[in-house]
This record gives structure tokens, C-alpha cells and sequence, in this order.
């Protein structure tokens, strides 16, 4: 098994001279070139925003200041893959729409930001120091021992060499026997590397990449696999309804046209009744399939969106419903299924069960959310427990973040609201599922 990190490679044979002390010795000082560039960064920002804080321009150097944990983190994350393997999350969420006001609102409520930042100040204060001293200590020194041969032959002119500017060696065997100490120093100088660098890796880690993740990101992951899975479960319903449709279908069709033609030819007689009565079998099973596909995901919700799909089903409805959307955009895939599929239970429960007169649906995109409510003039009384079909839609809502809330006091009227948030396709673009 190929080592993770360098902890793990340290434990195997043949360490020294395997890539992770020079990964190590990359990786601390990397840190240090950055943690020096980061330190001058922070002083500066800090101290133009202070001063210009009176005058009103130095607030956005202090809000970046207050910030530049995340570019910072960024980085660090980057540069963990020279000493761990493991790939470190992005504990950030995406914000809930475009602009840079609603991404600064949402990283100044992250913890992960804060962290971020404190990170930062670590190490501009004291880590790249340590990342220096690491560097120096196991590498720099060893190899300065190991080349007091070429010292003595180049600096020295053959006759000394001052090794460290600590003590002076004289004489080539005294030389080749520094040089000797340096080698073994060098080699323990591998293992000193790659204990530095990952504690160091640790450390970062534990600071801004935790490999079990925080609450909220583990929360965010969540929610983004839930999204996924109604994208994957709609992308499958919509290639269920193309297959029966270009499929099935087309067979039935071909089938109750032969079966038609052979009972125009046939000579009157029993054989005439029999093909009367496959025809007709024939036109119901492919009346059943339409119908089938239709509930599958109708043709024309892909086609023409949302409101064309719920004024399809209004009309199909047997109770008249009057339908006001606004709706000027396309929604993405998901949305637009889950909430035409709210809109047709909701339909078929005024049918079923209401008594109702009339219904209506009405609703539009505003404020970064689609919001539906679908009514009835009805007897009320509706729960949306076992039986009414309205549990699991709420489900469903849920899933992409939405609310599905219901009011329907004795008497009526009933009213099922609905909120999804979601952010209008691209002008221009065919709303995707996957």
C-alpha cells in the first residue's frame, strides 16, 4: 500500500531516499515563503484600513482584512497534496444566489471563515517561523556539514574550512569525516523533515480541512447529495416517459392500425368480432400508456416549462381552475418537476375530495424563491396525513429546501402553499437535470 502522508511513510523501509523528505522539505518551505508574504499582506492591509478608517475608505481593506482567511485556507489546501494525500474539503457553502452581497453575507456567517481567518493569523505570527527553523534545522545545516570537503577546496585553499562558522576543521581526513558526520546528519535530518511537515499538515488540517468535517459542512454535503439524487431520480423518470414514449408507444400505435385495417378487409362473420374486440383492446391499453407517460413526466413540462405544464393539468382537471403564474423564466429541472407534481395532487385532491366549485393556482418567482398556492372553494377539512398523497410531496420539497405548509379550517377555503428557492435559468438555455 502506497503511503498517505508522510507519518505513513516514515514507518516504511527505504524512507530517506524516497521522494517525501524533499515533499517535506518543499512543503515547510513553501510555508515559510507564504506565511512572510501573508505576515506583510496583514500588516499592511491592517494598517492603511486604521488609518483610513475615519475617512470611510479604509472599511473595504478591513473587510478583506477580515477575509483574507479565505484565500489564505485556499492555498493551504493546495499545498496540503505535497505531504497528505487525502483530499482536503472546501468546508464552504454556496451561496443561495449571485452577487457579491449575498456571497459576503454568507461568508461572514460561516464559522469556517472566522476559523479561516485565525489560521491566518497563526501563521503569519508564529508558524512560518517554526517552518523556517524546521527547514534549517533538518536540511540546511546537514548539507552545509556534508560539503566541508568543497568548502576546504574552494573557500579554504586546501588547507581549512570552517564548518557552521563554528569551528574550523583542518586537513583533508578531518574533512572527509565531517563530511561523513554531515551524511548521517542529512539522513536523520529526512526523519526530522517529515515529522515537521506533518505535524505541521496536522495541524493545518485540523484547523481548516478537518478530515471528518464540521457540522456544517458535513450538513452541506448532505444537502447537495439530496439535490443530487432528485436530479439523478428525474433524470431517470424523464428517460422512463422517452423510452415508452419512442418505444412502447410507437408499437401500440402500429398495432391498432394493423388490427383497424385487418378488421376493414376481414368478411363479416366471427372473426370480424374478435378483431373488433382486440381493436378496441388495443386503443384502451394505448389510451392507459398515454396516460401513463403523461403522469410519468409530461412532454410538454420538458418542452414549455412550468406554466404551460400546470395549465395543461388545469385543464385536465375535473373541477374548472383558474391559473395565474408569472413566471418569465425557466426554473431548473427539479424545481419545475416538484412543483408541477404538487400542483397535480393537489388538483386530483379538490376532485376527490373538496366538493369544491372551483380552484385556482396562482404564484411566481420573486425574491429568489418560487411560490405556488393552490386553492378551492371546497368543504375544508383536509389533513395532509395518510391517504392524501401530500406527505410525500412535502418530502420532495423538502429536499431542494423548500416548504409545502397547508390551511384548510372546516368550512374552507383550503389553500396549500408552497416555496421553493431556486435561481432562474440562463436566458437563452434549456434547463438541465444533470
Amino acid at each position: 500500500m502506497h503511503p498517505r502522508n508522510a507519518w505513513q511513510a516514515m514507518a516504511g523501509p527505504g524512507y530517506p531516499l524516497s521522494p517525501w523528505p524533499w515533499r517535506s522539505a518543499g512543503y515547510l518551505l513553501t510555508g515559510a515563503v507564504t506565511g512572510a508574504v501573508v505576515l506583510a499582506c496583514l500588516v499592511v492591509s491592517v494598517t492603511a484600513g486604521g488609518l483610513l478608517a475615519l475617512a470611510l475608505v479604509g472599511l473595504p481593506l478591513l473587510l478583506g482584512t477580515a477575509l483574507a482567511g479565505i484565500p489564505v485556507a485556499r492555498l493551504e489546501r493546495l499545498r496540503l497534496r505535497l505531504v497528505d494525500r487525502d483530499p482536503a474539503p472546501d468546508p464552504h457553502r454556496p451561496p443561495p444566489g449571485p452577487g457579491l452581497r449575498v456571497w459576503l453575507t454568507t461568508r461572514l456567517r460561516e464559522p469556517a471563515t472566522w476559523r479561516e481567518l485565525g489560521h491566518a493569523l497563526l501563521f503569519a505570527c508564529l508558524l512560518w517561523p517554526v517552518d523556517a527553523l524546521a527547514l534549517t534545522v533538518a536540511l540546511l545545516f546537514p548539507v552545509a556539514v556534508t560539503a566541508t570537503p568543497l568548502l576546504m577546496a574552494t573557500v579554504g585553499d586546501g588547507r581549512e574550512a570552517k564548518v557552521l562558522k563554528m569551528w574550523t576543521v583542518t586537513g583533508w581526513p578531518a574533512a572527509f569525516a565531517v563530511a561523513a558526520l554531515g551524511l548521517v546528519l542529512l539522513a536523520l535530518g529526512a526523519y526530522l523533515l517529515g515529522v515537521a511537515a506533518g505535524a505541521r499538515a496536522a495541524l493545518t488540517r485540523l484547523l481548516i480541512a478537518p478530515r471528518d468535517g464540521d457540522p456544517d459542512a458535513r450538513i452541506t454535503e448532505l444537502t447537495r447529495s439530496r439535490v443530487r439524487l432528485v436530479d439523478a431520480f428525474e433524470a431517470e423518470r424523464r428517460r422512463i416517459e422517452r423510452d415508452l414514449h419512442d418505444g412502447a408507444q410507437q408499437r401500440l400505435v402500429a398495432l391498432t392500425m394493423t388490427l383497424g385495417l385487418a378488421r376493414l378487409d376481414a368478411p363479416p362473420g366471427p372473426l370480424v368480432d374478435q378483431l373488433a374486440k382486440a381493436h378496441g383492446e388495443a386503443e384502451g391499453a394505448l389510451r392507459e400508456l398515454r396516460e401513463l407517460i403523461h403522469g410519468i413526466h409530461p412532454q410538454v413540462l420538458a418542452d414549455y416549462g412550468l406554466e404551460a405544464a400546470v395549465a395543461d393539468a388545469a385543464d385536465r382537471s375535473a373541477v374548472p381552475v383558474d391559473v395565474e403564474l408569472g413566471l418569465s423564466e425557466r426554473l431548473p429541472a427539479s424545481v419545475e418537476a416538484a412543483a408541477y407534481f404538487v400542483v397535480r395532487e393537489a388538483l386530483a385532491n379538490v376532485a376527490r375530495h373538496s366538493g369544491a366549485r372551483r380552484a385556482w393556482v396562482s404564484g411566481g418567482h420573486r425574491d429568489g424563491r418560487l411560490v405556488l398556492e393552490i386553492g378551492d372553494d371546497g368543504r375544508g377539512g383536509a389533513r395532509a396525513g395518510a391517504g392524501s398523497g401530500l406527505t410525500g410531496l412535502a418530502d420532495r420539497v423538502s429536499v431542494l429546501d423548500g416548504r409545502l405548509s397547508l390551511s384548510s379550517p372546516a368550512g374552507g377555503p383550503t389553500l396549500l402553499r408552497v416555496e421553493i428557492p431556486c435561481t432562474p435559468c440562463t436566458p437563452g438555455t434549456t434547463p438541465r437535470t444533470l
